[in-house]
């Protein structure tokens, strides 16, 4: 036997036992290739019915987590039948086009869908596809603020894989939708065509079978339609609301005109986190959020305090806190990012900038502020305070970095205290924003120091921000908790020269107040100079900390130039147009 036979019988002896013949590399050994294909004859019905659900659910899915139900896709969808027709009436060439380019225009209408549904999840609106691209590196800050550097590359990665894989599976479907229907073109063409017979019918008929839904759909034509006038009003609106900052009326009255009713006090802005009209109006949340208000109303009008409240309509919903901020201290209706940014880049007189030019120090406390943020100036702070600035050393409390006491305290030892003259506050209290999972607790003044105090404090609670259940109590108590550290602190700092006034920014996510909530928000005036709440008589506010149901409603752009017109200015504008 020649050497090149020995070896090739040692290779036979060493091959696997399960390598028969037959078997071809990279196969499963010991399967033969009849019964593969019989696996895949069989697996090929289920995969078509996988294509066929998955078009049909990005067609007619709906984009509103309420309208999530099986009765929600009992419908006939327009385009889906028109996609239908061209690729059975299409030649081999220009069919494969079709699915090249519909596939991933299919993948992005999901894409905007889920975008959609979670936009009005979170802030009650659909997806602004020209602006709310600018949220994303906001959005990376929550999140890493709230879990992590780590925990918000995550989430971003994650993300980026997830519309990858959502663009290519649309595609992929939609490929095997094709050639199913080529497949079976005779029974194909007849059931398109009763599908569409039946959708003429449907529309003309007016047929629903669950509320609200038809079953002659169009759905998706109408949310193109809708995100296309979007587009255009997006575009068209930069040269109206930058006419709007220039005809300011304000603009050029002299210092000694401005803010004459207020000479000698201390005013202080502050913006309460997501302090909504739920919150003392909803039968859940309002009872533990009226009691302070109510109780804090009697202790100070024993301290000899009185207050005033009513109603804005915010700009906003369910977040996006510097759109409220800028509205109420510009005098200007900013509900998108594009508007913010023109704002802030221009001369705009604010409120801030009012008092700084009647001679108060204006001062910005805000402890939400994590990262540099150089358009401040545009709120002419003399002095500004950031979250590494305010010194503070205990732990975080969910997304806040500090308690609204420690942030009160704070102000009152290390700005009110020490100032030569008055001063004009504006301070965020974010105790309240979502998720509320940790909620501090109220201390004695003279043991908040640096905050070391609150590690003896639970940071968390161990709820679940995803449950309503949960979600709604954690905000009822936020919110208590700092409209409790307001109340303390006028009770324990006021004096004659003090004026409060705080009010909400919005509303809370969807997943406390429901979708289709109002856009209210509650403002109250806090003083123990009288004089100082009868110049406001005119505004028609109720008395104490609570608004009641019929308290008057402005919209928050209004504001400004009321307040400047109520206590001393020369100059009597109308609203600001939106």
């Amino acid at each position: 036997m020649t050497l090149p036979d020995r070896l090739r019988r040692l290779a036979s002896r060493l091959r696997p036992r399960s390598a028969v013949a037959g078997d071809a590399p990279g196969r499963t050994p010991g399967v033969s290739p009849a019964r593969r294909g019989r696996a895949r004859r069989a697996l090929a019905p289920v995969g078509a019915v996988l294509a066929v659900v998955l078009v049909y659910a990005v067609l007619v899915g709906p984009d509103r987590l309420g309208e999530l139900t099986p009765g929600a896709f009992l419908r006939i969808p327009l385009e889906g039948l028109l996609v239908a027709a061209l690729l059975l009436a299409l030649p081999a060439r220009p069919r494969r086009v079709v699915v090249a380019v519909g596939g991933p225009l299919l993948g992005l209408l999901a894409i905007v869908k889920l975008a959609d549904l979670g936009f009005r999840t979170a802030l009650d609106r659909p997806f602004d596809l020209v602006l709310d691209w600018l949220l994303l590196d906001d959005a990376f800050g929550f999140v890493r603020d709230s879990a992590g550097r780590a925990g918000a590359v995550g989430a971003a990665v994650g993300a980026v894989l997830l519309i990858g894989v959502l663009l290519l599976t649309v595609t992929v479907a939609l490929r095997r939708f094709g050639a199913l229907l080529v497949g079976h073109e005779r029974v194909a063409t007849r059931v398109v065509a009763a599908l569409t017979v039946a959708w003429v019918v449907c529309a003309v008929v007016g047929v629903r079978i669950v509320p609200g839904v038809p079953v002659a759909d169009a759905g998706v034509t109408t949310l193109i339609g809708a995100h296309a006038d979007q587009v255009d009003a997006r575009l068209r609106d930069r040269g109206r609301f930058t006419a709007q900052i220039a005809a300011d009326p304000f603009q050029d009255v002299p210092g000694d005109q401005l803010l004459t009713g207020l000479r000698g006090k201390d005013v202080v802005l502050a913006f309460v986190e997501s302090y909504g009209r739920d919150a003392v109006e909803d039968p859940e949340l309002a009872p533990q959020v009226n009691a302070v208000l109510d109780g804090g109303t009697e202790r100070l009008r024993a301290a000899g305090y009185d207050s005033r409240s009513g109603f804005l309509t915010s700009p906003t919903f369910g977040g996006g806190s510097w759109l409220a901020h800028d509205t109420l201290l510009s005098g200007l209706w900013t509900d998108n990012e594009q508007r913010h940014r023109s704002l802030l880049a221009s001369d705009r007189l604010t409120l801030n900038g009012a008092f700084r030019r009647a001679g108060w120090q204006t001062v910005g406390v805000l402890p939400a502020a994590t990262q540099p943020w150089p358009e401040r100036g545009f709120f002419s702070y003399d002095r500004y305070y950031d979250a590494e600035a305010l010194g503070y050393r205990g732990p975080k409390f969910s997304y806040a970095p500090m308690p609204d006491q420690y942030t009160l305290s704070f102000f009152q030892r290390q700005v009110r205290a020490d100032a030569d003259r008055p001063i004009m506050a504006e301070i965020p209290l974010i105790s309240s924003h979502s998720p509320w999972t940790a909620v501090p607790r109220m201390i004695a003044w003279d043991q908040v120091g640096d905050g070391s105090v609150y590690h003896d404090q639970a940071t968390e609670d161990g709820g679940d921000a995803d449950d309503t259940g949960r979600a709604r109590a954690g905000y009822r108590q936020a919110i208590a908790y700092s409209l409790e550290a307001l109340v303390s602190y006028v009770q324990t700092y006021g004096d004659d020269d003090l004026v409060l006034v705080f009010v909400g920014d919005h509303q809370p996510a969807p997943v406390v107040t429901g979708e289709g909530a109002s856009r209210d928000v509650p403002i109250t005036i806090v003083a123990r100079d009288r004089a100082v709440l009868d110049q406001v008589a005119g505004w028609g506010w109720q008395p104490g900390l609570r608004p009641g149901p019929d308290a008057p409603v402005w919209a928050m752009d209004t504001f400004r130039d009321r307040f400047l017109t109520t206590f001393g200015s020369s100059t009597r504008p109308l609203a600001a147009p939106r």
